[in-house]
């Protein structure tokens, strides 16, 4: 096999070998995960707005009703707030540990209400004025920032927000592609490099591949691709998962991104049962899956999960709701100060929605998860900014 040909695949394979860390994670270090819901799922439904009347009128068919007024009502956070039942097994336990927190009206300036356009923004947090650097995300820069080698996506491509200078790993744990190399070409690989400074990546890289392999085909693969997500997995997929990736974490990296598809719901969107519920259940089950699996790491452990926007404060005539504008993000973890709604809030009246129809943004995400950031790794104004360029920090006590 020639040079170049090994090259081209060692470049196809799902795990990019020269960036791979096989040592085991430190413990003490801060481990981040950051769970993206693509397609925009409806945060009205997942923390329910208890007190607003409006939030009734404008959902006949969709609504939760508030907690108190039945088996299928919501279940009371505090006075205002109440979380969807179908995640009340999986996530009220942390919150009561004060290891969850919501923060609803989060999300990003962008309005374009574009899946694609809103997600890339997102993933770069990079100012919405001006030349966009397509190339850097904010994980990455974060990596850089912290000098960090330890960083994964758990995804079949690797996403925007972990491209930069820093090279990241993609590991798509339901569907493991084959092996690019066979145990031969491997080898002529290693021996390619031996006495070389690519040397020690090299094995290191086929090193963790096939540790991820072996962990894999013991726990069994189990997961599911949406094309119209971006390849990312459905909550069904990230219940199966989601203990592996736990595993992986715990052992071996300290900054992990997983997107989670399907939350796009148009039409029959249900209620308290229905599709959002169900999927909605299978993601709260696998976040407690993690948490759990996490073991004693969870106390160093931080789970964001955001969505590129939120829907529509009304539904629409398919029983379902449109694309919005703000949204909830959920921040839990073993260290996370919670057990609360954090962050700038509004009473949800018709005059208080953005341009009629959606939640507004009152909770700029660059602001919110660079507090967040600094509050983990103790980062000052001007890696902020690194992270974060033009963005103003907001610190939610969330660390």
């Amino acid at each position: 096999m020639h040079r170049r040909t090994l090259l081209h695949a060692l470049a196809a394979t799902p795990l990019a070998m020269a960036s791979a860390h096989l040592a085991a994670a430190s413990h003490g270090t801060p481990r981040v995960l950051l769970v993206f819901l693509r397609g925009a799922y409806d945060a009205a439904n997942l923390l329910v707005p208890a007190t607003s009347t409006l939030y009734h009128e404008k959902r006949p068919t969709i609504a939760i009703e508030p907690p108190g007024s039945g088996p299928d009502a919501a279940v009371a956070l505090d006075a205002d707030w109440g979380l969807h039942p179908a995640v009340a097994r999986s996530m009220r336990p942390l919150f009561e540990r004060r290891q969850l927190a919501f923060v609803p009206f989060a999300g990003t300036d962008d309005a374009s209400r574009s899946h694609f356009t809103t997600q890339n923004s997102i993933e770069l947090g990079q100012p919405l004025q001006g030349t966009r650097d397509l190339g850097s995300g904010f994980l990455n820069r974060l990596a850089q920032v912290l000098g960090m080698r330890d960083a994964i996506a758990f995804s079949e491509r690797l996403p925007l927000c972990l491209r930069g200078n820093v090279a990241v790993p993609n590991l798509g744990l339901a569907r493991l592609a084959p092996p690019a190399l066979d145990a031969r070409q491997s080898q002529l690989v290693r021996d390619m490099y031996a006495g070389t400074p690519l040397a020690t990546p090299v094995q290191e890289g086929f090193a963790v591949r096939e540790a991820a392999e072996r962990d894999i085909e013991g726990l069994g693969a189990i997961g599911e691709m949406v094309e119209a997500n971006q390849n990312a997995i459905t909550a069904k997929g990230f219940e199966g998962e989601a203990r592996r990736i736990a595993r992986l974490m715990r052992e071996r990296y300290h900054l992990g991104f997983v997107d989670v598809g399907g939350w796009d719901t148009h039409a029959n969107q249900g209620g308290r049962h229905g599709y959002l519920a169900s999927r909605l259940d299978q993601l709260g089950q696998g976040l407690a899956g993690f948490a759990d699996e996490m073991g004693p790491a969870w106390a160093d452990t931080t789970v964001v999960v955001l969505s590129e926007f939120g829907r529509t404060f009304a539904e629409n005539g398919n029983r379902g709701t449109d694309h919005g504008h703000g949204s909830v993000y959920w921040v839990l973890g073993g260290g996370v100060r919670g057990g609360r709604i954090a962050g700038e809030q509004v009473a949800l009246t018709a005059a208080n929605l953005h341009q009629n129809r959606d939640y507004p943004v009152l909770n700029e995400y660059r602001a919110l998860l660079g507090g967040l950031f600094a509050r983990l790794y103790g980062l000052d104004a001007g890696q902020l900014g690194r992270v974060f360029p033009g963005a103003t920090t907001a610190d939610l006590g969330l660390a």
